[in-house]
């Protein structure tokens, strides 16, 4: 009895999740350029909007990266003029992290980039669709452990 031949690669979901991821990674970085920004540095924008203030290490706890990494990728946008360092009001050891207001505009510009990027990508589905495909996709990410809303590709920079 011959073997059977092996399913296509189209027909298995994590090909499939890693072919788009990559594209999607790719347009993305691309759209994001003409702003001088990276996807790992919309993601801490992304998150300091929500958490201003937030010592190093909280940022970093909260985005489950290393502090090394965060220091780096802080470092990388205070050189920009996109955060300031303060002296943490209730902990003298530690800075606080704040967006600057250029870093606010800057956000406001790669957030639309990011609006026309899920609509590119998501171009072919339906509304309801596109909700199920969110849902499904998140199930699947804490399945694997992996911290909501944070780019497991940080934790290597």
């Amino acid at each position: 009895m011959a073997a059977s031949a092996p399913k296509p690669l189209s027909e298995r979901p994590a090909f499939l999740l890693s072919q788009v991821g990559f594209h999607s990674a790719e347009l993305f970085a691309a759209g994001l350029a003409p702003l001088g920004l990276q996807p790992r540095h919309f993601g801490l924008l992304t998150q300091l909007a929500g958490a201003d203030g937030l010592s190093q290490q909280q940022l970093a706890d909260l985005m489950a990266i290393h502090r090394n990494a965060m220091v780096g990728l802080l470092d990388d946008l205070e050189e920009r003029g996109l955060v300031e360092r303060r002296r943490h009001p209730r902990d003298r050891r530690a800075h606080a992290v704040h967006l600057t207001p250029a870093a606010r505009r800057l956000l406001a510009q790669a957030t639309a980039v990011a609006d026309t990027h899920d609509e590119t990508i998501l171009a072919p589905l339906d509304p309801a669709e596109r909700v199920e495909l969110v849902r499904l996709l998140g199930r699947v990410a804490e399945h694997a452990g992996l911290a909501p809303g944070v780019h497991p590709g940080l934790r290597h920079h």
